[in-house]
């Protein structure tokens, strides 16, 4: 039985995702796949993105990826993030794919981040809308694991199986870095046993909060303090 991480929108911060690295290393796993999101909002783009590179094996971009690559677009305050991480950095997030998939334990699952590619799937929305997400590629899935709404949650619907990794470094709800383990039978076209777990991770919110504070330029900072103290979206 294969081991596997999925999480994403690790924001610039951190200290949220130091806290996740050190529960990792207490909880067996084989691989960590990325869904998007490395970059943006937060204050330390560099080490972020680089965890990501270091220690991620299957990867997906996100929304912020893809606009902080893009010299052409100046979304909020996208001059910030683009000097902080470089060119190099900015053309490997270009690069990463907008989707995938991956066979567990009998059930194809659909691997996205959410926007740019797709939209916001978020854990209310009704099951016809999130139906629609499992039906893509001249294929249908048997499940979906997305990112993007920065809140964590299993579900099921008639098509199969709706999940969602939450986020690590600007958590939406619970201000704590989340991220998702799955256990079942990697490539295994068979039904099989599978397992689903949220992973809840209190971090220090003060001290990276406080690195906010003192990072001179950071867009829109008083709102993403805000957010990784509280919880509550302020944009």
């Amino acid at each position: 039985m294969s081991r596997i991480i999925l999480l994403a929108d690790l924001h610039g911060n951190y200290t949220a995702v130091q806290a996740m690295e050190k529960e990792l290393k207490s909880t067996p796993h084989d691989e960590i796949w990325f869904l998007g999101d490395a970059v943006g909002k937060g204050p330390q783009n560099i080490e972020t993105c680089d965890w990501v590179r270091r220690n991620c094996s299957r990867l997906v971009c996100g929304n912020w990826d893809i606009w902080v690559s893009d010299r052409n677009n100046n979304f909020n305050g996208n001059d910030f993030y683009q000097k902080q991480i470089g060119e190099e950095r900015m053309e490997w997030l270009g690069s990463l794919p907008a989707e995938d998939e991956v066979l567990i334990s009998g059930i194809r699952f659909r691997l996205f981040h959410g926007r740019p590619a797709l939209n916001l799937v978020q854990g209310w929305d009704s099951d016809d809308y999130i139906m629609d997400f499992f039906n893509a590629n001249d294929k249908t899935y048997g499940g979906i694991i997305c990112a993007d709404s920065h809140r964590p949650f299993i579900r099921s619907t008639h098509a199969g199986y709706a999940v969602n990794t939450g986020s690590i470094g600007n958590s939406l709800g619970v201000p704590k870095a989340h991220a998702l383990l799955v256990e079942g039978e990697l490539d295994c076209p068979e039904s099989a046993p599978l397992r689903m777990t949220i992973l809840s991770v209190p971090y220090d919110n003060e001290a990276a909060a406080e690195i906010a504070r003192r990072t001179e330029g950071l867009p829109s900072k008083e709102a993403y303090i805000n957010e990784i103290l509280t919880g509550v979206y302020s944009r």
